[in-house]
């Protein structure tokens, strides 16, 4: 198990230790990502409809971090089911030898990011799971469109 899921695991669970919150009205959520990168994500609510997320995850032996502004709204008029779409921007640093362009130097990459997704929030347990697109274009380092940025989440919700 590489070291960003241990993080994450060890983080989820002293998180579920200090007991529970109302799943419906969180303002802060931590969990892990899982997709063709993996890694933590983190939520804030800062109203009643927006949030902001950072994402740490992992790619190709680098490393990425994101930053997102998302407004959400109730999908399909179901209690605890949330839509969300949202824009933010990234930096990535990546060794060329792993990944999949494959050349012999290291990589700083700078992009733009949307995202588009689902979320449910449980109301038995403090859990939150979502499903997500994150299309980006990194316009610095390697630069072009990148559309394979969906990923599954599950997230302590306080």
């Amino acid at each position: 198990m590489n070291m960003m899921k241990k993080i994450g695991i060890t983080i989820l669970i002293t998180f579920l230790a200090f007991g529970y919150a109302h799943a419906q009205d969180y303002n802060t959520a931590i969990g892990i990502r899982g997709g063709f990168a993996n890694g933590l994500t983190l939520k804030h609510f800062v109203s009643q409809k927006a949030a902001v997320e950072g994402i740490i995850s992992s790619r190709w032996r680098g490393l990425e971090l994101t930053g997102l502004y998302e407004v959400h709204g109730r999908a399909f008029d179901t209690d605890r089911l949330n839509w969300y779409v949202g824009f933010g921007g990234h930096i990535g640093f990546y060794n060329g030898n792993d990944t999949r362009w494959g050349e012999d130097r290291s990589y700083t990459v700078i992009g733009l990011d949307g995202i588009f997704g689902l979320e449910y929030n449980f109301s038995e347990i403090p859990l939150n799971l979502n499903i997500d697109w994150k299309p980006s274009f990194n316009f610095y380092g390697y630069s072009g469109f990148w559309g394979d940025g969906g990923a599954l989440s599950i997230r302590y919700i306080f």
